[in-house]
This record gives structure tokens, sequence and C-alpha cells, in this order.
């Protein structure tokens, strides 16, 4: 009897080992949210905002990591090839769909797991307070004048808030190249610093991402990209009023994780962020986008 208890028992620890553990409920431990842009612009106030949200209905601490360089690439890429297992996500932006036709990576929508559409800011164009220039059809001139003179900012080449500033230039019958852009690898917050320093001419970015420079009277706004003014911002002229352009150029901001997340983490994220979505009131424009499923 001793015998086939003995034989028994090894037999039930044999099978006991194949089976493997039930794996606990998603999150049992800190999750990092990586952001591909410096400390201080409009996308890591974006994710921290988010970041705190998170940590409310998980229960468990959101680490924001900003990870800068390559006009985005480091970041994204970063984000990209994560474990996907749901401890590591990022605010990706409209940036990954620019930077392989560039050349800079081979990273597209593709490498990613969608999590949720947070937010869209429209591109402002930002001078030093102490600027010449008054009023955008001054600034446009003196960049017609003088190709290659004046020098701008806002992000990498060829990324978001340069297209926006080409858009506008060529909708006003200006060369997009007649402007010197200078690649800010932080993103708009190092362009904003270099710009009230005046290290640059001008920039292109969103106008709450300049808003705390703004405020210090630092830098001046001289126009907003859009059909109308922005409601946060109504002494700021559209660029529809201010030079008849219909021209509107911005960035988006979207969750997403590493490609291969399994479906029901992904659904355990989605649900959190459909929950809370809703506009971001401080980052609102007119055009902010919440999550709609």
């Amino acid at each position: 009897m001793r015998r086939w208890m003995a034989i028994a028992t090894a037999l039930l620890a044999t099978v006991a080992l194949g089976i493997p553990a039930a794996r606990a409920a998603f999150p049992e431990r800190p999750i990092t949210l990586i952001v591909p842009w410096a400390a201080g612009g409009g996308t890591d106030a974006v994710a921290r905002y988010i970041a705190s949200v998170m940590e409310k209905d998980f229960g468990q601490p959101v680490n924001v990591v900003n990870r800068t360089g390559g006009s985005g690439v480091v970041g994204h890429s970063a984000i990209a090839t994560a474990p996907p297992d749901g401890y590591s996500i990022g605010l990706i932006t409209l940036e990954i769909n620019l930077m392989h036709w560039v050349g800079l990576t081979k990273l597209t929508h593709e490498d990613y797991t969608p999590l949720a559409l947070m937010n869209a800011d429209l591109s402002a164009i930002h001078v030093p307070a102490n600027s010449p220039y008054k009023k955008i059809d001054e600034l446009v001139a003196a960049i017609k004048a003088n190709p290659g003179k004046l020098k701008a900012s806002g992000a990498g080449q060829g990324g978001s808030w340069h297209l926006a500033l080409a858009g506008m230039l060529k909708s006003l019958d200006v060369d997009p190249n007649a402007a010197a852009w200078v690649p800010a690898t932080g993103g708009a917050a190092t362009a904003l610093a270099d710009l009230a320093a005046n290290g640059l001419d001008f920039v292109s970015c969103s106008l709450p991402e300049a808003r705390a420079l703004l405020s210090a009277g630092k830098i001046r706004t001289l126009v907003f990209m859009s059909d109308k003014r922005a409601a946060l911002f109504p002494d700021v002229p559209s660029l529809k009023e201010a030079t008849g352009s219909s021209w509107a150029k911005g960035v988006w901001r979207g969750m997403a994780a590493p490609k291969g997340l399994p479906k029901d983490i992904a659904d355990r994220y989605e649900a959190m962020f459909k929950k809370h979505g809703r506009p971001i009131g401080v980052f609102e424009q007119g055009r902010t986008i919440p999550y709609k499923g």
C-alpha cells in the first residue's frame, strides 16, 4: 500500500509540474510609459496626465520615461521593441507615419498594438518676445525676401511641426525650403527654450506646448493654423483670418503597445481608456479628440 501511495504521489507531482500556473490578474507590478519626446513638451504633458489616470485605475505605479533622439526614432523604437506583456507601453505620435518615408527607420504603425487615440493639437507660429515681427504676414514676407536666413524649429526634420510650417508657406506661395529648419532632438520643448533665448527666429508647434513661455512673456504667438481661433487662446488670430489661407496641420497622439500584446491585456487597457475617455481640457484647441472606442 505504501508503495502504491508513493507511486500515486509521484504521478500527481509530475502532472502538477506539467500544468502552467494561471496568469495573475494584470497588472501586478509597475508599468513603464515611454515618451519619444523631451520632458516639458506637449506629448510629455499628455503622457503624465494619462499616467496619473492609469495609476488610480490600475493601482500600480506608472513611470513616465522620456526616450529622446533621432527625431523621435529612439522612443518609438523603444516602444515597438519592448516585451509585449503590457508592462511597457508608450504614447506614439504622428511621426510614426512619417519617419520611414525619409529613411530614419523602418518602423510603421504595423509594429504596434493600438490602444487609444488620445488627442490632437494644431500648430501655431511663435516668435521671441523681442522679435521685430508682430504679424504673420511680416514674418512670411521676411522669409520670402531672405531665403535660408531665418531659422525655425519645433521637432525633427520632416516631423509634424516641420510639415505644418512647410504646408503653411506653400499655401502662401512661399518656397517651403525658404526657412532654414533646425532639427530639435527633444521636440518642441527644446525648440521653445532656444526660441526664448533668441537662438531661433521662430518655432512651429502647438499652443499648449508654448503656454508657459507665453504666460511668462518670453515669447509671442503670431498665428494659429486653423480657420478659427483656439478657445483657450482667443487673442491669437487664426491663419484663415490673418492670411486667407485654409491650411491646417497638427499632430495626433495615441497610446500603443508593442505588436503581439495579448488580447486580454489589450482589452484591459482599452476598457480603462474608454472609461476615462474625454477631451483633455488643458490641451483642447477645438480639435482635441477623446477616445471613442
